[in-house]
């Protein structure tokens, strides 16, 4: 989500030393917490290697271990996924502020390049800084992280639980066997296959719908009319 300059604009203020001193604070102080909120992006990310590592240890541990473990995993990928993608939105207002300052005061400052003559881009994070919000959606956010981190993991617990079946305890020789592999208790092979394959088109479908959200979004707003 993002959000245009005010309609209305004044002439472009001119700053003293200190407030000029005040701003380059400011700009540390959002690059500081914009760092902050990356380490804890790949906290959750560890601990979903984590929990994926311990799965597979134990399903490959012998023949005649469970698959089950590769399932219930997913429960908990969800779970930190779902940590990272609210953790991600915090980031997101940090790291659009900071990169903001960058792009509209620093960038012409260094390069002697025309600067904003009627302060749009002041009136823009002025106006983030009275209500702050979210630049994005929750969904948006785990769809962003799907997209560059847990599309790997997922892909890897897919391969794993499908190479269990069909390896152990013994090389499967016909499919209908394969699909006996995977039930669990009452509930038939065919229906968890299915599940599986509902369960992966989900998280394919999220990522690929972010993904065209966000290159449509780049593509076509103007450069200078928003931020996040």
């Amino acid at each position: 989500m993002s959000f245009a300059a005010p309609k209305e604009h004044k002439q472009a203020y001119e700053y003293n030393s200190s407030e000029m001193g005040a701003i380059a604070h400011l700009y540390r102080a959002e690059v500081y917490r914009s760092t902050i909120w990356r380490t804890r992006l790949d906290n959750t990310t560890n601990w979903s290697i984590v929990t994926m590592g311990i799965a597979l240890s134990t399903t490959f541990s012998s023949r005649d271990a469970s698959p089950v473990p590769l399932l219930l995993v997913g429960l908990l990928l969800g779970m930190f996924l779902s940590l990272e993608a609210r953790r991600y939105r915090y980031f997101n207002v940090w790291r659009a502020r900071a990169r903001w300052m960058e792009e509209k005061f620093y960038a012409p400052m260094l390069t002697g390049g025309q600067k904003d003559q009627d302060g749009s881009w002041q009136g823009v994070l002025a106006q983030d800084y009275r209500r702050p919000r979210h630049h994005i959606s929750f969904l948006h956010a785990a769809g962003r992280r799907l997209r560059r981190s847990y599309v790997w993991i997922l892909a890897i617990q897919v391969i794993a639980y499908y190479g269990k079946l069909a390896i152990h305890p013994t090389p499967v020789t016909t499919f209908s066997q394969f699909v006996d592999r995977a039930a669990i208790g009452p509930i038939p092979g065919s229906v968890m296959i299915v599940l599986g394959f509902l369960y992966n088109l989900g998280w394919i479908a999220l990522t690929l719908s972010v993904l065209w959200l966000d290159w449509r979004k780049h593509s076509a707003r103007p450069r200078a009319s928003s931020m996040g």
